[in-house]
């Protein structure tokens, strides 16, 4: 770090400062380190807006369901919003599907159940996609 070849992206993970892989995925490589051994998968608005179920889309913002503790982290890529859930591992994988990235992500009627379980946002939700 002292050098300017590593970057703290959060707090014991590092990025190597000068890579040309920069993109949207490294904020997901960092969510999975910083919850390690806990399972994890993008839900609520992150979600709903990759699936055109909510019309905002969190440009800086990874919201990730997580049954480790919550909690909230400013990083280089963005900031990671991390939910705790305290459904059962079985429940979690038969409700989320592979995209191609670093994490799992909710199927479009978990994130919207995972949202209306946490109680905010659901008035961003289109009505008609439900």
């Amino acid at each position: 770090m002292k050098n300017g070849i590593l970057q703290r992206a959060a707090r014991g993970i590092y990025v190597y400062a000068y890579s040309r892989n920069v993109n949207a995925e490294n904020v997901e490589l960092i969510a999975r380190s910083l919850r390690r051994g806990h399972y994890n998968y993008v839900s609520l608005e992150t979600a709903l807006s990759s699936y055109g179920m909510i019309s905002q889309v969190p440009v800086d913002r990874l919201t990730v369901m997580t049954t480790g503790r919550e909690g909230e982290y400013n990083t280089p890529f963005g900031v990671i919003e991390f939910t705790h859930t305290s459904r059962s591992i079985s429940e979690i994988i038969g409700n989320v599907v592979q995209v191609g990235r670093p994490l799992r992500m909710a199927t479009r009627t978990a994130a919207y159940r995972d949202l209306k379980r946490v109680g905010r946002n659901v008035h961003l939700v289109d009505q008609s996609e439900v």
